[in-house]
């Protein structure tokens, strides 16, 4: 979800493993050009966003943009994820493995300070792992962490973690856990994390300022300070860009206002991976789309291919399903349920529904969802189906949708690689329940090696396009446009991060 965040991948089990010790700083996979010449170590990088936080903590309902923010640069977990997904040590310099895959400990790196000071310890990794899981936590990643049986610390830079059974993503899921001081307060508008930047100043609404944090145990940040500004759409962000206001927009939203800068020096246009799709997720529980006949004649009525075009032009990509081509266990899925008119006619009919039906689309207000469910609307008229248009805010959705299922259909984007396994989870908001899904996806997460995880999501995979559990409408471009003076800064955007730290200035 990309307003609100969801998980998988971890190391191998059964052996004793360690990890290398990775570099930080400016040592992440930043793969822009670099302009010539020098940089100001003394400069301040001002990124343009479209994603403010609605609070800066990670377990109330943050959202996408505390994440883009905070992220790496505020906060670190035990192991990072890299621009091209790859798990790297942070705060943690090597775990190992019981030879059942029940118990990892980890070493902690020495030398860590908290923004406040603080010595990190072991309690405070302890403590951020129960933040995550604990029964006030609103973390999409929540039930990623169920199979925590106990956390021990033998001694200050040990932890000690026990499952009730193995999970090949443990450490994977590890990589979206903040290390936060375990005696911090309130932070839901201040922090206490390790990373190389401290927060400056956050002026709701308008702009959020990080500074370069001196007592940084790593490679010190490549610029002074960073300020994340804010806007309400695309075009003022653009504008933004244009006159120097920013530096570089995190993920570019106009596809329509590219030509502006891919026509001018001053500009680089970055074309990066993404992992963010955009779905018509349907309540399966409730009726007509608890008959997956219906599911896969609605997504059947509806030019996926026209709507990606009419929001982002040439940019984009069709995907079929819930897994994007940077997946393991990603396979071309678009033909399973592709659009055709006459077929979605024939399979309303043969579910009962031959002269059509009626139904809400809860539709979030921010772009690109009220132009997509006014392109379904009038996809679905033709074949008798009404829709009928509830526009709701973020927070609403949050309430309506994700805690109270109380919804027939919605739209909303999906972020986060490697999330496919969320169908496997008959408790997850769009209710899907298949029993032979559920237990492919509990098999993948216990499996012994990633070649058994790959095999077994690729049934995941196949079977959720077959049902049709949602209509997964395009997979997101991650486009990034920046000036020219600018180098280092992430291309792929994964699950919303940006890390800044990285980002020189000529």
């Amino acid at each position: 979800m990309r307003r609100k965040t969801a998980p998988l991948f971890g190391g191998a089990l059964a052996v004793t493993l360690a990890l290398a010790l990775t570099g930080c700083g400016s040592g992440t996979d930043t793969k822009s050009s670099s302009p010539s010449g020098s940089y100001d170590r003394n400069a301040t990088v001002s990124i343009g966003s479209l994603y403010e936080p609605q609070n800066l903590d990670m377990t109330a309902g943050g959202g996408q943009g505390v994440t883009e923010a905070l992220n790496g640069n505020v906060y670190e977990g035990l192991f990072q994820l890299t621009d091209d997904g790859k798990v790297e040590n942070r705060l943690a310099t090597g775990y190992t493995v019981s030879p059942d895959g029940l118990t990892y400990t980890f070493k902690l790196r020495s030398g860590v300070t908290f923004h406040s000071g603080k010595a990190l310890t072991s309690a405070d990794v302890k403590y951020s792992i129960e933040k995550i899981t604990g029964e006030a936590s609103q973390a999409a990643r929540k039930s990623s962490f169920d199979m925590v049986k106990s956390i021990e610390t033998p001694d200050a830079d040990t932890v000690k973690v026990t499952l009730s059974h193995k999970s090949i993503s443990f450490v994977y899921n590890l990589s979206y856990v903040w290390i936060v001081n375990s005696e911090a307060k309130d932070l839901k508008t201040s922090e206490d994390g390790t990373g190389p930047y401290k927060l400056d100043k956050w002026t709701r609404g308008s702009a959020l300022s990080l500074v370069r944090y001196d007592g940084y145990w790593g490679t010190a940040a490549t610029n002074q300070k960073v300020v994340f500004k804010y806007f309400k759409d695309a075009t003022a962000l653009n504008n933004a860009l244009l006159t120097n206001a920013v530096d570089v927009v995190t993920s570019e939203q106009s596809p329509d206002a590219l030509d502006q800068f891919k026509n001018n020096r001053n500009y680089k246009v970055n074309d990066g991976h993404s992992t963010t799709k955009l779905l018509l997720a349907f309540n399966d529980r409730v009726k007509p789309f608890d008959n997956a006949l219906v599911r896969k004649a609605v997504t059947s009525a509806i030019d996926n291919k026209k709507l990606l075009q009419s929001v982002w032009g040439d940019y984009g990509t069709l995907i079929g399903s819930m897994t994007p081509p940077t997946d393991p266990w990603y396979e071309d899925l678009t033909k399973v349920n592709p659009y055709d008119v006459a077929l979605a006619k024939k399979e309303l009919a043969e579910a009962g529904y031959a002269k059509g039906f009626s139904f809400t689309l809860e539709t979030p207000n921010y772009d690109p969802h009220p132009t997509a469910a006014s392109f379904i609307k009038s996809e679905l008229a033709k074949v008798g189906i009404t829709v009928n248009i509830h526009v709701i805010t973020p927070d609403e959705w949050y309430t309506k949708i994700y805690k109270n299922r109380d919804f027939s259909a919605t739209l909303q984007e999906h972020v986060n690689d490697r999330d496919i396994v969320w169908y496997g989870n008959p408790d997850f908001y769009w209710g899907y329940d298949n029993k032979q899904v559920t237990d492919w996806v509990k098999q993948a997460e216990q499996s012994d090696t990633a070649e058994q995880q790959t095999a077994l999501l690729k049934k995941v995979n196949q079977q959720i396009a077959q049902d049709a559990a949602s209509d997964w409408l395009y997979l997101y471009p991650q486009i990034v446009v920046a000036n020219s003076k600018l180098s280092g800064y992430p291309l792929n955007g994964l699950n919303s991060q940006f890390y800044a730290y990285g980002i020189k200035k000529s």
